[in-house]
């Protein structure tokens, strides 16, 4: 099982769009795939037509693993479970304080769904938190969506230096371009610079499109219902990037 995160410390860069759309391709693909919802805005379950979680108590990593289980949910598309959110989910960095080992206490929680998918996918929320370290040190990829503008290119650079000071493994950070108008002349040079910086730099580039706009319209993944717009097809070559490099594609 692979344990993937869509994250980055800037909102609005294409995070939850990334999650939803990775999460289908994955099955498109496949692999039995759950989408762990983190994120208490919610809006990967209301891409999904889910319902919000129900509350549950954490106490320790048991209860929190129970109280996820609990709220598992099949999707419209078989082969992708999703966890959902809700508001309650803003408390996390509270709860996880209040435990043992509050750094890693999410990587001994997914452990147990192992048996069950083959790829679990986070939606996580923005900014450095707790919670956003224990997705860390879960994590066997984060995937950092960048559009290529200067603020974008800062939280890179941020989230960089945080791995650096706390000694965590940067080979983590899978960085790609997000959002991208090649018209712009900006991001055409911000894309010719920053790969060289991080190795870990994916090649595929999802381009600027309406149509993801559109998928809170129709409450579904892009690859659900435009499947050959330039968005959904580079969604598609994302997964098989990442699939191939994690040694699950020839």
């Amino acid at each position: 099982m692979k344990i993937l995160s869509s994250y980055s410390i800037k909102g609005g860069v294409g995070k939850t769009a990334l999650a939803v759309n990775l999460a289908f391709a994955f099955r498109e693909a496949g692999r039995r795939t759950l989408l762990l919802d983190l994120d208490p805005q919610g809006a990967a379950t209301f891409y999904f037509r889910v319902a919000s979680a129900e509350k549950f108590r954490m106490r320790d990593a048991g209860s929190l693993a129970e109280g996820l289980r609990r709220n598992i949910r099949e999707s419209d598309f078989p082969g992708l479970d999703i966890v959902p959110s809700n508001l309650g989910y803003r408390h996390f960095d509270i709860l996880l304080d209040g435990m043992a080992k509050r750094r890693r206490q999410l990587r001994k929680v997914l452990e147990e769904f192992k048996p069950d998918y083959d790829v679990i996918l986070m939606d996580c929320p923005p900014n450095i938190t707790l919670l956003s370290e224990n997705v860390f040190r879960t994590s066997d990829a984060i995937l950092v969506p960048v559009i290529p503008t200067v603020l974008s290119r800062r939280t890179l650079e941020q989230l960089a230096g945080f791995f650096r000071d706390e000694e965590l493994p940067g080979g983590l950070l899978r960085p790609f371009f997000s959002m991208v108008q090649k018209r712009n002349r900006m991001h055409r040079e911000i894309m010719d610079e920053l790969p060289a910086e991080y190795p870990g730099f994916l090649e595929t580039v999802i381009p600027f499109s309406a149509d993801v706009e559109k998928m809170g319209l129709h409450r579904m993944p892009l690859l659900a219902y435009s499947r050959a717009c330039a968005a959904a097809v580079a969604y598609r070559a994302l997964c098989d990037e990442i699939l191939s490099l994690s040694g699950s594609r020839p």
